[in-house]
């Protein structure tokens, strides 16, 4: 299980990029020394193991077996993988790698389950997958601490013997905690270096998808059952590669889905499906009779500030503004942007002088905007002074459909943008 951490980017040779010019020097002081401690103690102790473990000849077999397939797994679904990568983004990438490394656990000495780990990492750098190389050091190194940590638990049930399947209710449970430990360590260290990369991250992308860590806990089932086969039938492990394949494949539906309900810049709702949200939502306050507000948005004198500073500081504002309109509304509320620096909420339940305020607050809070973005000359700047004009419109008084809220919000957003801009206009009938 190997999260985020990873951006998509050309791959560019071995060597293209010199450690010293990583961007991993111009995060934030506390990340790099958190990635650096954490590398530091997998380093370590990985080389304490390696000394201190012996390696019996016939863990050698069980250990080339799995370097076979995790290396076929992985060449498999590498057009998976990459499309995977391009759609995830920033956030949190589960792949399978755990399946393998988990089985390891299970199978070989922990020296071995360090190599294969080894092993699997430098496949993927080799064969061009995204991602920076601190970035995929610091996931090997989660992966060397989260194997030991779970051979740990392991070793419960059986001290000292490989391999080790547990038996009965007691055995069980070890296999349980252990599988825990290994999801725990792995994902925790990793979500601790997004949160302090990003401290405004919202938590959803922070997480990541939910489904994501059931597919991985199936992965864990499925090392199990690999190191059961590895131990008395190995030939049977082509059958349940598989398996391997439809599940990695089932990975790929909810990142398409969120791929078609996100604007890829901002992580709002895209206009389309902002729509299709806001017309359900509509029909509830219909049945219930409640009220509801649509707020149209527009950043003021944006092209003009895109011509100055340039389209990429444009884009870091934009997912700054987007960030600020999801604080200051409420998780059922639908945000969504509508196109250029264009923005639109639904807001449920609320009347005439509740979207007022709310509008006005969303307002003063973009004004007091200051955003740290990377200049084109690779000097962090700071960019203030933003303003947003807002129209408001409330249903039932201003329609009682989408398309014509939408039409007398955006006629209230006209009247501010006139009005002087940085303000807030509602409706008129």
């Amino acid at each position: 299980m190997s999260h985020g951490l990873q951006r998509v980017e050309p791959r560019r040779g071995l060597m293209a990029v010199h450690p010293w010019q990583w961007k991993l020097w111009c995060e934030r002081k506390v990340v790099i020394a958190y990635v650096l401690t954490v590398n530091f103690v997998a380093l370590a102790l990985a080389a304490g193991i390696i000394v201190a473990m012996p390696i019996r000849s016939g863990d050698l077999v069980h250990f080339g077996l799995l370097v076979v397939g995790a290396v076929v797994h992985r060449e498999a679904v590498r057009r998976i993988e990459s499309l995977r990568e391009r759609t995830t983004g920033n956030g949190l990438l589960t792949n399978l790698s755990s399946l393998w490394i988990f089985a390891a656990a299970l199978s070989v000495p922990l020296p071995l389950v360090l190599g294969l780990t080894g092993i699997v990492h430098l496949h993927s750098w080799y064969r061009g997958s995204a991602g920076r190389l601190y970035r995929k050091l610091f996931s090997a190194a989660t992966m060397v601490l989260a194997p030991t940590a779970a051979v740990a638990v392991l070793q419960l049930a059986q001290p000292a013997r490989y391999p080790i399947i547990p038996h009965g209710p007691a055995g069980l449970a070890v296999l349980i905690g252990a599988g825990t430990v290994f999801w725990l360590v792995n994902y925790a260290l990793v979500v601790g270096a997004v949160i302090m990369s990003d401290p405004l991250q919202p938590g959803r992308q922070v997480l990541g998808n939910p489904s994501d860590q059931i597919v991985v806990a199936a992965s864990l089932g499925l090392g199990v059952g690999f190191a059961v086969m590895l131990a008395f039938a190995p030939w049977l492990i082509a059958v349940l590669m598989i398996t391997v394949f439809a599940l990695h494949r089932a990975l790929l539906l909810p990142h398409f889905q969120q791929a078609a309900r996100t604007d890829s810049k901002t992580g709002l709702l895209t206009a389309g499906f902002w729509r299709e949200a806001a017309g359900r939502e509509l029909e509830r306050a219909r049945r219930l009779a409640d009220p509801l507000g649509v707020l149209m948005l527009d950043l003021d004198h944006f092209k003009s500030f895109n011509d100055r500073m340039g389209h990429l500081v444009g884009d870091q504002v934009l997912r700054a503004v987007a960030d600020e309109l999801r604080s200051q509304t409420r998780p059922y509320d639908l945000v969504g942007r509508f196109g250029g620096e264009e923005f639109v909420i639904l807001l449920s339940g609320v009347g005439t002088a509740q979207v007022e305020h709310i509008a006005d607050r969303i307002r003063e809070r973009i004004s007091q905007l200051r955003v740290l973005v990377d200049s084109p000359h690779d000097r962090p700047a700071t960019v203030d002074g933003i303003s947003i004009s807002i129209g408001a419109a409330v249903r039932p008084n201003d329609g009682d459909d989408i398309e014509h809220l939408l039409l007398a919000a955006d006629g209230a957003l006209l009247a501010a943008k006139a009005a002087g801009r940085d303000r807030v206009r509602l409706a008129t009938r």
